[in-house]
């Protein structure tokens, strides 16, 4: 393969053109092509509305089986966990920081590094999309506002300055990527607020009979990040998880090969939350992530998967 042969997919926000140019940069070759999808095109509707989180990759893997691009780069987390006939995560890369933070607006008062949260006025309208932060949020405290604020980096931000709610949340990974340093962001640990799974890892996926990119694509494969995204990725295929399930999970692997998974399901209101961990060793991921699936479902109410 010369070094243009490689056709890489990609959405067209900023940070989707960061990571697929860091992709490019680590693979040595390809160029991009940027492909519009209906999960960027509608802006003014929760996605559980339209469809879910997998239309930001329908239109991508629609010219990957069409033979219009060779492979695409995708943010894990908006990765739907039942791919295409035809289409396989060829691999996933170093996993950026997984933690979420909170930006207040300037009405908040003094941070707490041991309750971060409780530096929102009482009352104080949050905005993000994702119902697993909504969940999280609620449960802790039930005096909080949610907006529902879709869009990318830069315009959640906007949105925050321009009053549209007095506080945002977002994954730190986008912003570590696009270099960004938010003036009182609040990192939160997963203790306060447990990530999406396989949130800050980018996955690459790629047609399943294309024996010499595979090839190529695995050499590039981060194992670790591979390992923690196949545990989070089984517990929310084990879920069945939608846009409309607050779901979290978070797996942490130690040097001796021990892999612990933290999961959470909640309803989104958070007036039902419930977290524990399992850990096993790193080769049993996927059975570790749909055991504990199972163990969550089995002790929450059935409403919540209806």
């Amino acid at each position: 393969m010369n070094a243009t042969a490689i056709r890489v997919g990609t959405r067209g926000s900023p940070l989707a053109l960061v990571q697929t140019r860091n992709f490019i940069h680590l693979l040595g070759q390809g160029e991009e092509v940027i492909i519009a999808t209906t999960g960027d095109a509608v802006q003014d509707r929760p996605l559980a509305d339209i469809g879910g989180k997998g239309l930001f990759a329908k239109e991508i893997h629609e010219a990957l089986l069409d033979n219009r691009i060779d492979c695409a780069v995708h943010s894990l987390k908006d990765l739907e966990t039942e791919l295409p006939p035809g289409i396989v995560l060829a691999c996933v890369l170093k996993r950026e920081d997984p933690r979420d933070v909170l930006i207040p607006g300037q009405a908040s008062g003094t941070p707490d590094p041991a309750d971060p949260l409780a530096a929102l006025p009482v009352g104080a309208l949050v905005g993000t999309s994702s119902v697993r932060r909504q969940a999280q949020l609620l449960h802790a405290r039930p005096d909080l506002r949610v907006a529902s604020i879709r869009g990318n980096v830069q315009t959640r931000l906007r949105k925050l300055r321009d009053g549209e709610c007095q506080a945002s949340m977002l994954a730190l990974a986008g912003l570590n990527r696009l270099g960004m340093v938010v003036p009182g962001a609040l990192v939160l640990d997963p203790n306060v607020m447990l990530p999406a799974a396989a949130q800050g890892i980018v996955g690459i996926t790629a047609r399943a009979n294309d024996a010499a990119l595979l090839t190529l694509l695995a050499s590039i494969e981060n194992t670790a990040a591979r390992i923690a995204g196949t545990a989070e990725r089984a517990l929310l295929g084990e879920l069945d998880g939608s846009c409309r399930t607050p779901i979290g999970a978070h797996a942490q692997l130690t040097d001796d090969g021990t892999l612990t998974l933290t999961g959470l399901l909640a309803r989104a209101d958070g007036s039902f939350l419930l977290r524990r961990s399992m850990s096993a060793a790193a080769a049993d991921a996927i059975r570790l992530g749909r055991e504990l699936g199972a163990s969550l479902r089995a002790d929450a109410p059935a409403d919540l998967f209806g």
